[in-house]
């Protein structure tokens, strides 16, 4: 059953300094804006709903209920639809959005965003328009040129634990629509962070994380990579803070009393406070609605480049370590364009984002977000941005149509990475890299033994969970595919390859039968080389699948089989090793070994020490498999000083998984309780699943 909701606005004469030129403007240039949800308006509304005239009170798409969520879902039919995403409740049979014009009005005391959004289409639309929300309070559906209300209806009544609620909007030969809109305090996009939780402990911090599908509860879009989406923002915030986002930033100033700027986002004394400012910003070029992304706290920055600088917490220390760990971003962007073609974002910065971040990276164009532990010190955690910053030309650039084949970004971009440190750190740093990829893939697929469907390049994910699913599959097993193509064909004749693929694709959002037709209509015959359906639709690790060749991996390797035979390597078969190294031969050992074996190669190279997370907590999910309990407060550490999903799930999961386990799963529900709040809501999702699924 579907509710519809009509809402009442005042008079469109009352606000008509504040809406009608702005938007007349707007409307001859093409472009869009939007503004944040007002506070008076809110009263307004509220006092419209004891109107007698103005008809029954305007309810509200509040957050989702406390819902306990198995594995997989269901998107809950809201009206016949032809769907574009299954992760999506946008409709085929609807025009996709081309530009979205947004104010954000952000309320630090309240962890909340209020938000108008101005959507525009590419031509005229009558019937119905959907839009994903997740968490948000819709509070009106606006004409942008009359300002008069649009019926609308939000399904299911009870939001959907994943996908939220779909916003379906009654139009009549539109092309442009304004929600009115506040985000929720639990918001799965943002976090936000008092002041005690930050580095400096002076000022609040929030952050957003959209991918996979999070837009959906900071605005309402189209929230599926297949609508990519031009986009302006007017960001206004507390003064001593400032802002940045995957955008040019185009100014920062006061906010203009009487100008009309935050159209109905609030009323100048609330826009305008003495406490306020306004940061502008520009996307120009279509991207997928995942790649929104803003962060606004006390921010300083070091130039590190021509066109990259790397921002951080105003922490001198903080922002000398990432300068001297990313020094080197600009001979990376140097080599990227002599392998795949000119960098088309014009900058490449770099947020390194309090420690609570659940990814290593994530690829906002012109302004990468990072977590603080691929600063090592060594240089190495450049390989993440060397990741981010092949997505510019795979993912960003070209972008899968739906999560569905999610290797289309993550495995080109896995290959396009070890291209580019093997060109500034060497081939043996990137057979270390392969090497590691290589455990993973294996760790993947043992993940996915009880649902194989999930070890494929090209997945079946209707009714799932995306975050649920993330894994090593897309970016190890596509970086593999795409290996092996490169072994058959050569890599001079792949690297052309690559940058036709590139240049015929770019902005575009794509499958991966339209990548496999490409591949034949351009290599001719590969099909009888290659089993291309084997690999995309196949489960599992294909035959002609390749560990690395080099001489190192060789001999780590060896050195971690040696150690099920009771030999430690010696220190002068490890002096020169750095933490991947280390992760690599941690990586290889048993999964389960005596204690006192644990405890002994700890002695000698205090691994579970080590400033490289990566190697630290290889080492601790060797120590909880050994029940070596006299790491259990290291491992208590680690939960609670990192959020990256990359630590949590293994050591969560090591505690909880298996019999025997009573008391290392009181610890971890103890552990998670106490460090929950401190965790992206992504990150609690994940663990919440892992605690719900073996507690």
């Amino acid at each position: 059953m579907l509710l519809t909701f009509i809402h009442l606005f005042p008079s469109p004469s009352k606000f008509k300094t504040l809406f009608s030129a702005p938007l007349q403007r707007q409307q001859s240039r093409r472009s869009n804006r939007t503004t944040s949800l007002p506070l008076f308006l809110c009263q307004i509304l509220r006092n419209l709903s004891t109107d007698k005239t103005a008809g029954p009170p305007p309810p509200t798409a509040s957050a989702e209920p406390s819902v306990s969520v198995d594995k997989f879902f269901s998107i809950p039919p809201s009206s016949p639809m032809a769907p574009v995403d299954p992760h999506s409740f946008t409709d085929s049979t609807h025009p996709l959005t081309t530009h979205i014009s947004l104010s954000l009005y952000f309320d630090f005391p309240s962890s909340t965003i209020l938000a108008s959004t101005l959507i525009s289409l590419p031509t005229t639309h009558s019937g119905p328009f959907t839009l994903d929300t997740r968490s948000l309070s819709i509070t009106s559906v606006l004409d942008p040129t009359t300002l008069t209300p649009l019926p609308f209806t939000l399904t299911p009544p009870i939001p959907h634990p994943v996908f939220g609620q779909s916003l379906i909007i009654t139009l009549s030969n539109h092309s442009q629509v304004i929600i009115i809109s506040k985000t929720s305090a639990s918001s799965s996009a943002l976090q936000w962070l008092s002041p005690p939780q930050t580095f400096n402990k002076a000022f609040p911090f929030v952050y957003t994380q959209c991918q996979s599908i999070h837009a959906r509860s900071i605005f309402p879009c189209q929230d599926t990579p297949a609508a990519r989406i031009r986009y302006d923002a007017k960001l206004n915030i507390p003064r001593q803070l400032f802002a940045v986002m995957s955008a040019r930033h185009v100014d920062r100033r006061a906010p203009v009393v009487g100008s009309g700027e935050a159209r109905g986002a609030c009323d100048d004394s609330l826009w305008c406070g003495d406490d306020r400012v306004v940061d502008d910003f520009l996307m120009e070029q279509p991207i997928p609605p995942y790649l929104f992304a803003f962060a606004v706290g006390e921010l300083g920055f070091r130039d590190v480049g021509p066109r990259s600088r790397v921002y951080s917490e105003a922490a001198p220390a903080v922002l000398d370590a990432a300068a001297r760990e990313f020094a080197g971003t600009e001979d990376m962007i140097r080599v990227g364009e002599k392998l795949f073609g000119p960098y088309d974002w014009e900058r490449f910065d770099l947020l390194v984002l309090p420690p609570s971040f659940p990814y290593g990276g994530m690829e906002n164009p012109r302004m990468v977000f990072l977590t603080p532990t691929v600063i090592k010190g060594d240089a190495t955690g450049a390989q993440v941005v060397a990741h981010e910053l092949a997505h510019s030309w795979t993912g960003n650039l070209i972008t899968n149509k739906t999560n569905e084949h999610f290797w289309l970004n993550e495995g080109f971009t896995t290959y396009a990475e070890r291209r580019i440190v093997e060109a500034v750190q060497g081939e043996d740093r990137a057979a270390l890299n392969i090497g590691i990829g290589w455990k993973g893939l294996v760790d993947a697929v043992e993940r996915f033994k009880d649902n194989m469907e999930f070890t494929k390049l090209k997945t079946n994910q209707e009714g799932v969970d995306p975050d649920e699913i993330y894994s090593e599959i897309p970016y190890e097993k596509g970086f593999q595919f795409l290996w092996r193509i490169e072994r058959q064909i050569g890599r001079p004749a792949f690297d052309e390859f690559i940058k036709k693929y590139i240049a015929t694709f770019k902005f575009q959002s794509i499958d991966t039968d339209t990548f496999l037709n490409f591949l034949k209509a351009n290599v001719p015959g590969i099909e009888n080389q290659i089993d291309l359906k084997l690999w995309t639709e196949g489960i599992g690790i294909p035959p002609d699948a390749m560990e690395p060749v080099s001489s190192i991996y060789t001999k780590i390797v060896s050195l971690a089989n040696e150690f099920k035979l009771g030999r430690m390597p010696r220190e002068d078969e490890v002096a020169d090793w750095h933490g991947q190294e280390w992760e690599l031969y941690l990586e290889n050992l048993p999964k389960y070994v005596e204690a006192s074996q644990a405890l002994a190669l700890d002695a000698r190279y205090r691994l579970s020490e080590s400033k490289d997370y990566e190697v630290k907590v290889a080492f601790l999910q060797l120590a909880i498999a050994s029940k070596c309990r006299d790491y259990f407060g290291e491992v208590e550490k680690t939960l609670k000083e990192v959020g990256r999903m990359k630590y949590l799930r293994p050591l969560y999961t090591a505690l909880v998984q298996g019999a025997g386990k009573d008391e290392e799963k009181i610890f971890a529900k103890r552990v998670f309780s106490e460090a929950r709040d401190c965790y992206h809501p992504i990150a609690q999702g994940v663990v919440e699943t892992i605690l719900g699924k073996y507690v």
